[in-house]
């Protein structure tokens, strides 16, 4: 058996890698714990028998297969009868989520925007009678608090699983320079303010249940992408508030987790009309120095970058869907979930390697190649010289 084992730097590299593998696939995705539960502790096993002796590797393989084994989930709750309130129901993951947590047999309430609206309408008629319609703006305080009584009367002492803050707004993507203050402003309040705010008022409900809160976040709540300063910084907002509720309520049993999904197709870069809207105020709102220096070809080049937007992103919502059923249901539910091709990857880039080699990866993979027209006249002059 001792001849087997890996004798040189490569051979222990050899081993190493599918550790570290098994490691990363795990936090990536719980269907793999598998990888985590089995072969992470005979490996390490193996490793440290021509180290420390066959009983410190038998030592280490039974502490790391406990370790594992307590670490990981028995298998999840049952449905039964647990209520979940989602927030921007309306349309792309909410709507999608209360369909179906739906069909899976809880007690759904979905916050909607506009009670009336085709949203609101399709859930009507596809919905079981368990799903309960809210009118919830998360940016009126009056709203949630007339939320929160609909739900604790029908709730009552059995108190409410869960809350999915899910309702969010993209805003208009460019420069950071070149967003005028309203648009952080609406991104603050939709997105981390109203998130805050039906936290706050659902926990005592939450509490009676020991329940879960789950916020979705982003990709861009992690890490940094150019032209999305207003949305990442109300992300990166609300994913540090999931950080903090998550160590601060776990004494009462509440577990909390943050959703850091890539690119999905749910609509919320909203429609051409907004667009134009948007792209008015911005430019209406920028000083003439700053026209002047971008141009107006690159001005005009923005809205091209969101019409490009729901091509590159994945229509199938079922890994972010999956990973909030694990929020919800799992015993030990994570922290963060990151679902979505490339979500994982990035975070792991931008915290683990240089800053220039993450910046330089994201503008390659981006392909951002309108330039500002000052830097193009200084391009070309430098060229002539």
């Amino acid at each position: 058996m001792m001849d087997t084992l890996p004798s040189s730097p490569l051979g222990w590299l050899c081993v190493a890698l599918p550790v570290l593998f098994g490691l990363c696939l795990a936090k990536r995705s719980y269907k793999a714990h598998v990888l985590l539960q089995s072969v992470l502790p005979a490996l390490l096993g193996l490793l440290c028998v021509p180290v420390l002796g066959t009983c410190w590797g038998l030592i280490v393989f039974c502490s790391t297969w406990l370790g594992c084994s307590a670490y990981l989930d028995a298998g999840p709750l049952p449905v039964g009868d647990k209520a979940v309130l989602i927030t921007g129901s309306d349309t792309g993951i909410g709507h999608a989520l209360a369909k179906y947590l739906d069909n899976l047999g809880f007690i759904v309430f979905a916050g909607v925007l506009n009670k009336d609206g085709p949203g609101a309408e399709e859930l009507r008629r596809t919905c079981s009678q368990r799903l309960s319609l809210l009118q919830l703006d998360v940016t009126n305080p009056t709203q949630v608090k007339e939320a929160y009584l609909q739900v604790s009367k029908k709730v009552q002492n059995t108190g409410l699983w869960g809350v999915v803050n899910n309702a969010g707004i993209l805003g208009f993507l460019a420069d950071g320079e070149l967003l005028p203050m309203s648009t952080y402003r609406r991104c603050m309040e939709v997105n981390f303010f109203g998130a805050v705010e039906v936290s706050k008022t659902f926990l005592p409900l939450l509490r009676k249940s020991r329940g879960r809160l789950v916020n979705m976040s982003s990709m861009i709540g992690g890490i940094p992408l150019p032209r999305y300063a207003a949305y990442g910084a109300s992300k990166a907002a609300l994913s540090m508030f999931s950080g903090v509720m998550r160590q601060e309520l776990s004494k009462w049993g509440i577990k909390v987790a943050a959703i850091h999904p890539s690119g999905f197709r749910t609509g919320i870069q909203g429609t051409s009309e907004l667009w134009v809207k948007q792209e008015k105020e911005l430019v209406e709102h920028l000083s003439v120095d700053v026209q002047q220096d971008y141009g107006r070809d690159y001005l005009l080049g923005l809205k091209s970058y969101l019409l490009q937007i729901p091509a590159c992103c994945d229509a199938d919502l079922t890994p972010v869907l999956s990973s909030i059923l694990h929020a919800l249901l799992a015993k030990r539910p994570h922290g963060l979930y990151t679902p979505g091709k490339g979500a994982y990857f990035l975070l792991c880039m931008f915290c683990y390697f240089p800053l220039w080699f993450y910046d330089f990866l994201v503008s390659k993979l981006l392909g951002l190649e309108s330039i500002p027209q000052t830097l193009r006249t200084s391009e070309a002059e430098n060229e002539d010289l």
